[in-house]
């Protein structure tokens, strides 16, 4: 009889608050589902940077607290679809790409949309999920569509 404990599979999925991200979680959350996998839902945040111009913030602007606000919308939506599969979540400061590779060491699968809220409207393949799937440890879906 063995005493390790067998762990469960991990599905890790981008969350950014997008049409496309919103659609990867819910592909994910079903497919956690199936598999009896937990699912962690992971955000990234991080101060906007400018060249040359001076950038000025609100005193109450909160990129941290905007992620979280982020996170827990998609908890609540991944939640009332799915009941009975386990939810991690992470936030983290950082540019999304490398929190994402990251994110997907030791994972089963990394779930990406196919483009968040990047500046290039009509990509096909947004500079994340392209960098996902170059550089991730797990194999990536990158989900087109959306709503």
């Amino acid at each position: 009889m063995s005493t390790q404990r067998q762990s469960k599979n991990r599905i890790v999925v981008g969350v950014d608050g997008s049409n496309s991200s919103s659609a990867a979680l819910e592909w994910a959350g079903r497919q956690a589902e199936v598999t009896g996998s937990v699912l962690e839902l992971v955000t990234a945040w991080e101060w906007p940077t400018t060249y040359g111009a001076p950038f000025t913030f609100t005193p109450e602007w909160n990129p941290a607290a905007d992620a979280e606000l982020v996170i827990q919308s998609a908890v609540k939506e991944v939640r009332e679809a799915h009941r009975d599969i386990e939810i991690r979540t992470t936030v983290q400061e950082g540019h999304p790409a490398p929190v994402l590779v990251k994110a997907s060491q030791g994972a089963d699968l990394l779930v990406v949309g196919c483009r968040g809220h990047g500046e290039f409207v009509g990509m096909l393949l947004g500079s994340v999920s392209e960098h996902c799937v170059t550089h991730a440890k797990c194999p990536v879906l990158v989900l087109r569509g959306g709503r």
